[in-house]
C-alpha cells in the first residue's frame, strides 16, 4: 500500500507543472500568454485612451547573458501597434541559446495584449561576445477594462537546450527515395 502511495505521489508530482500551465492558459491566471502571434488588425483607435506600459527583464540562472529592455516604460494608445525591443549581449566565450518567458501583469489583462512580433516566439541563439537589439510589436485591445492604468509586460530569459546538429544517418533516412 505505501509503494503505491509513493509511486501516485510522484506522479502526482509529476503531472503539476504541466497542469499548471493548462490552468493559467485557461483562466489567464499568473500573466501567460499564447506565445503565438496574432494578425495585425489596421484600426484606428477610437476611444484615445492612453496606458502606461511598463517592460521588465531578467535572466535566468546559469545564462551568461546582459539582457534589458530599450526602454523602461512609455504611454500607448489602446489599438495602436507599439514597438520596443531588447538588449541582449552573450558574455560568454562561445555560443549559447536563450529562450524568453514572457508574462504580463495585472494577469487577467494578457488577454487584451496582442502581440504581432516577439522575439520570445523564438530561440535565440548568440555567438561568443554578439549583441542584438530584438523588437516586440504589440498593440493593445481597446476592450481593456476601464480600471487598468499600467500593464507591465516581463520577460525571463533562459537558457535552452543546445540544438544537436543532425548525423549524417538522420540525414539519410529523412530523404524520400
Amino acid at each position: 500500500m505505501l509503494c503505491v502511495l509513493a509511486v501516485g505521489m510522484f506522479g502526482f508530482a509529476y503531472a503539476l507543472v504541466p497542469l499548471y500551465a493548462v490552468f493559467c492558459e485557461i483562466t489567464g491566471i499568473n500573466g501567460k500568454t499564447s506565445g503565438q502571434s496574432v494578425e495585425l488588425l489596421e484600426t484606428e483607435s477610437d476611444s484615445g485612451r492612453e496606458i502606461k506600459v511598463q517592460f521588465l527583464a531578467r535572466v535566468g540562472n546559469g545564462l551568461p547573458w546582459e539582457f534589458r529592455p530599450a526602454t523602461h516604460q512609455y504611454r500607448v494608445k489602446l489599438g495602436q501597434t507599439s514597438i520596443t525591443s531588447f538588449y541582449a549581449r552573450n558574455r560568454a566565450t562561445y555560443a549559447v541559446t536563450g529562450q524568453a518567458v514572457p508574462s504580463i501583469s495585472p494577469g487577467h489583462t494578457a488577454e487584451y495584449v496582442k502581440k504581432v512580433e516577439c522575439f520570445c516566439f523564438n530561440q535565440q541563439e548568440l555567438e561568443a561576445g554578439e549583441e542584438t537589439n530584438m523588437p516586440v510589436k504589440f498593440y493593445i485591445s481597446e476592450e481593456l477594462p476601464d480600471d487598468v492604468n499600467t500593464v507591465t509586460l516581463s520577460y525571463t530569459m533562459f537558457r535552452a537546450p543546445a540544438r544537436k546538429p543532425p548525423t549524417h544517418m538522420a540525414m539519410l533516412s529523412s530523404k524520400r527515395i
